[in-house]
């Protein structure tokens, strides 16, 4: 498909696109906070979720790394009407599972963090992973990316 092929996206397509680079965004400053914390705002963290970022390993801070960026760049291709936003946000989204299933099945993280920061954030996280990716999908199908 050439770019002569493609049609134009409602608007909505664009709100869409834009409000899910703001998401990504904020995940990826969410991951900048942690890579870099400081002493005092470790201090300001409690002991058991303290320990748990601690004690992350290379692979998981890798998938977040990986989840977040992936993330900014696919919307980025999104918004340009690039068709590879979808292998790029599907990356994103596997790198949301790696993610996730170590805080599910490798800690106590739900025990830590509560249901709302344990449970409900993480399926949140996932289902905008997975909806992106369709979304993507989509477009292409449509023609608005290509």
């Amino acid at each position: 498909m050439t770019n002569n092929d493609t049609k134009k996206p409602p608007v909505w397509f664009w709100i869409v696109s834009a409000v899910a680079l703001l998401w990504n965004l904020m995940g990826a400053m969410a991951y900048l906070t942690e890579a870099y914390i400081t002493d005092e705002m470790k201090a300001a963290i409690p002991a058991e979720q303290l320990e748990l970022m601690e004690n992350t390993p290379a692979w998981a801070t890798a998938a977040f790394a990986i989840a977040v960026w992936a993330g900014v760049l696919g919307c980025i291709g999104l918004l340009l009407r690039k068709k590879w936003a979808r292998p790029v946000l599907l990356l994103s989204l596997l790198g949301i599972l790696v993610q996730m299933s170590y805080a599910f099945f490798m800690t106590n993280a739900v025990e830590v963090y509560g249901t709302a920061q344990g449970v409900v954030m993480p399926f949140l996280l996932l289902g905008i992973g997975v909806g992106l990716v369709l979304f993507a999908k989509s477009a292409q199908n449509k023609g608005w990316i290509s």
